[in-house]
């Protein structure tokens, strides 16, 4: 069974959201790794600060599969598809990692770019699978994190009790 890591981020009612999606994949897929949560402002475009974190699991689904129950939890907390890429959302679940596979499927993009481009998701990777390689560069998501430009993106930790 691979492990599975996403990431989970909200800037609308974010703590509702986020502590609702946390719940929802609880109920779908039992334990999960959690990383803290971070806040970082809206990258793109002019908007509230967004709430973010990583959760792994370990699941038989395929990653379309996954995808598919990922879209369903975001539309149960009220996310609208269509419109600009950046913009304000109720809950973003996004599949970052299946194993140590590379897939490009259609929607399906693995290893996500956004790992590489983004400190609100390279941060709470390398918390909590810091040790893991990434399956094209080879680093570890700690060595990632550490030669990321943190001045370009600023990212904190925040208190978000998520049981």
């Amino acid at each position: 069974m691979p492990q599975v890591w996403l990431s989970i981020g909200s800037n609308i009612d974010r703590e509702r959201n986020i502590r609702g999606a946390v719940k929802s994949l609880q109920d779908a897929f039992g334990k999960l790794v959690l990383s803290s949560v971070y806040e970082s402002k809206a990258i793109g475009f002019d908007g509230d600060p967004f709430y973010n974190l990583v959760a792994g699991l370990g699941t038989a689904l395929s990653a379309s599969s996954l995808n598919n129950r990922f879209r369903e939890i975001e539309e149960r907390h009220g996310r609208i598809r269509g419109g600009e890429k950046f913009a304000s959302r109720t809950l973003d679940i996004d599949l970052l990692l299946y194993g140590d596979a590379i897939i490009n499927e259609g929607e399906i993009e693995i290893p996500r770019d956004e790992i590489m481009q983004y400190a609100f998701v390279l941060r709470p990777l390398a918390e909590v699978a810091g040790q893991m390689r990434h399956p094209v560069s080879g680093c570890t998501y700690q060595k990632l994190w550490d030669a990321f430009d943190q001045g370009q993106q600023e990212i904190w930790q925040v208190e978000l009790s998520l049981t």
